[in-house]
């Protein structure tokens, strides 16, 4: 992969003929390495946020070890470039063969479900095997989330007792699960969701021992600014510390677009301008599915050769490179007023949602990989004042928590 300094380096030096992804490998690791100082339990990436391999690598570089696989293809995929990983197959609902291939060939001892029917079918495919992990789904509000998830998957309120208390007699470990959408804007959603699952527990009369509070860590986007990520541990932390379960039970979490969405922007150019509509070489069916489909915002900045493009603005509209209408972002999108034909311009954080959704549709689909070294938007990991150590030298601390030393004391 080639490195260039900046986006324009990369403009300047060579055509963006088909879109090219600009990979930021440092932000993987400022990411993964908070959630590890930071948070008290296992932290599984999830995969689906982003399965490259820029990405997968980057992270089990950084010391990640644990993965939410979603998928089959997710299992191989984790298991060819991460020898050493722990895989937890966290789709609540997987077909027998899926299963039977996890447990048998890739070692898989982790699987998710929401309903009586796919606990049958986890036992059936893997023989009545009495070292299993079963973490029950459950349904909690989304009302917190930019982009609710809820309604697909989760045993109810009322189904969820039974269905606790089944998967205890034949768990070698039993968890609990939920996911309180997608973006979450308020940390104390993962204490409500952790209390009703609580309530559950204790109306289901067993113990559990781990607790996953899920994805849904949020990232930093226009207008969409959350609270900062320590708010959602201290929540995590309290509630934790409250819930029904064993003194010594287990504290998961699943963080995808928290992990990878700054690592990646996205170089598109401008084909064609008519008027306030720009066509574009990417769009709703490559990497700016959730632009069109989720209307989520994304920083933006525009280059070419003669440099980046500032000065006064104008609403625009955006279409993708294929023949088909729904192709288009309406926006409006705030660019320069002079934007033309042959311009690029850089979509920022995309790591998260970027390539995973990309598809052929039309004959388009086709990227470019280059890695830079800026970073010109507000992360969410805000580096803590530097202390200095005896030679002088400064390090960045991220802090451990107080009750992450403690739980790792009594383990």
């Amino acid at each position: 992969m080639d490195t260039f300094n900046t986006p324009l380096d990369l403009v300047r030096n060579r055509p963006v003929e088909v879109p090219n992804f600009c990979v930021r490998q440092d932000r993987l690791s400022v990411a993964v390495r908070w959630f590890q100082d930071n948070f008290s339990g296992e932290v599984l990436y999830a995969v689906k946020a982003n399965p490259s391999a820029w990405v997968i690598d980057g992270l089990y570089a950084s010391g990640q070890r644990w993965f939410d696989v979603a998928s089959l293809p997710e299992v191989r995929l984790i298991a060819e470039r991460c020898p050493e990983a722990v895989m937890a197959f966290l789709h609540p609902v997987k077909s027998r063969h899926a299963i039977r291939t996890a447990y048998t060939e890739y070692g898989v001892r982790i699987f998710a479900l929401d309903c009586e029917d796919e606990l049958n079918k986890i036992l059936e495919a893997t023989d009545n095997s009495e070292d299993l992990t079963l973490i029950v789904r459950l349904g909690v509000s989304n009302a917190g989330a930019v982009l609710p998830l809820a309604g697909k998957f989760g045993a109810s309120t009322f189904d969820a007792p039974a269905l606790i208390e089944k998967a205890r007699h034949v768990a070698d470990e039993l968890g609990v699960s939920f996911h309180v959408g997608s973006q979450c804007m308020d940390p104390m959603a993962y204490r409500a969701a952790m209390m009703e699952a609580s309530r559950l527990i204790a109306r289901a009369g067993v113990t559990v021992d781990i607790v996953d509070v899920g994805g849904g860590f949020p990232s930093v986007y226009p207008g969409l600014t959350p609270p900062p990520l320590h708010d959602y541990i201290d929540a995590i932390e309290d509630a934790f510390e409250e819930m029904m379960v064993l003194e010594n039970a287990d504290l998961w979490c699943e963080p995808g677009r928290a992990l990878v969405a700054e690592a990646s922007s996205l170089l598109t150019r401008v084909e064609l301008r008519k008027g306030d509509a720009l066509y574009l070489n990417d769009g709703a069916y490559g990497g700016l599915f959730d632009a069109t489909h989720a209307k989520w915002p994304f920083p933006m900045r525009v280059f070419r050769e003669s440099g980046e493009v500032k000065g006064e603005v104008s609403p625009f509209r955006l279409f993708g490179p294929t023949c088909d209408s729904i192709d288009s972002m309406p926006g409006p999108y705030d660019l320069p007023a002079d934007i033309r034909e042959g311009d690029v311009i850089e979509i920022g954080m995309l790591g998260a949602y970027g390539e995973a959704m990309a598809t052929r549709f039309n004959g388009f689909g086709d990227y470019t990989w280059a890695a830079v070294r800026d970073f010109p938007w507000e992360s969410l990991y805000v580096a803590r004042p530097a202390r200095r150590i005896s030679e002088g030298a400064e390090i960045v601390a991220f802090p451990r928590t107080k009750r992450r030393r403690e739980r790792l004391r009594r383990r």
